[in-house]
């Protein structure tokens, strides 16, 4: 995919994900038994910051310009740093409100978790997205010889932006895409909830999935096998390897990472044990 068809189509990208990710704050924060005065100025927050961030992708967008390392004008400068401002605020956000989810009781253990680690892992990817702000090789070296470079940063790893690309996301297909572990993390926010959505509905039909132990369980293994996977692609995209393209040491540690999730999951399913009553000790004789 071009640059230029990959920037046409970043303002509706980005409005999906911002509203996928403020609806799921909201309804995390909905849960709560009373309300918080840090939460609902957190939760703000992060709708102020996707409101400006949104702003200045379409404004980039109609002017024919990137939003995203473009650093050329001082007017494009200006604007990727005021983004790089209103990331950090919406980052710190989403941690005070993970701070308030973590001291409140969100509904049966299973929910409460589920929201809790899909805070975190949300935490994490927004962090990974950090990693492309940093100068590539090539832009440091513009800038050890005294060139000032048009841009910095980069979403791609081992190659220039822009090149071949997946449908729909716009991943690159022939380097590294930091993109995929943002992605990963920030949309655990959403998949543990719906993974708990789907647990509970199956368990009309499966009696082992009615006790909240078991759904707890799988929803930490879950988490798990989110957490392994964030870290993974992090580690493929930064070693400059396309999504589609896994070497064998990739491969293998995708293979430990399902088996211990398979492991995992086979372990929650069993059978609760139930609670027996200790032994009382044989009184001792009198003398």
């Amino acid at each position: 995919m071009s640059t230029a068809a990959s920037t046409s189509r970043k303002p509706f990208k980005f409005s999906v994900s911002f509203a996928a990710y403020g609806l799921a704050l909201a309804w995390m924060l909905s849960r709560r038994p009373g309300r918080s005065r840090a939460g609902t100025w957190a939760a703000h927050t992060v709708a102020v910051t996707g409101l400006i961030e949104m702003s200045i992708i379409v404004g980039q967008t109609l002017r024919g310009r990137r939003s995203h390392f473009d650093v050329e004008t001082p007017l494009d400068r200006a604007l990727f740093q005021a983004m790089g401002g209103t990331i950090t605020a919406l980052w710190l956000a989403t941690l005070v409100i993970a701070v308030v989810l973590f001291r409140a009781r969100l509904g049966d253990r299973p929910t409460t978790w589920a929201i809790r680690l899909g805070a975190l892992l949300a935490l994490a990817g927004l962090l990974v997205g950090g990693l492309m702000l940093l100068p590539t090789p090539e832009q440091q070296a513009q800038q050890a010889a005294g060139i000032v470079p048009t841009v910095i940063g980069a979403h791609s790893v081992g190659i220039p932006d822009g090149g071949p690309s997946m449908p729909l996301t716009g991943w690159n297909t022939t380097g590294g895409d930091l993109r995929v572990p943002h992605f990963v993390g920030m949309h655990a926010l959403q998949a543990l909830p719906l993974f708990l959505y789907g647990i509970e509905a199956l368990a009309r039909r499966r009696a082992r999935l009615r006790d909240e132990r078991v759904r707890l369980r799988l929803v930490v293994t879950a988490a798990g096998f989110l957490g392994g996977l964030l870290a993974l692609v992090t580690w493929q995209a930064l070693r400059g390897q396309a999504l589609l393209r896994p070497d064998a040491p990739t491969l293998t540690a995708l293979a430990v990472l399902a088996s211990a999730t398979a492991a995992g999951a086979l372990a929650a399913l069993r059978a609760p044990r139930t609670d027996r009553p200790r032994p009382v000790p044989a009184p001792e004789p009198i003398a």
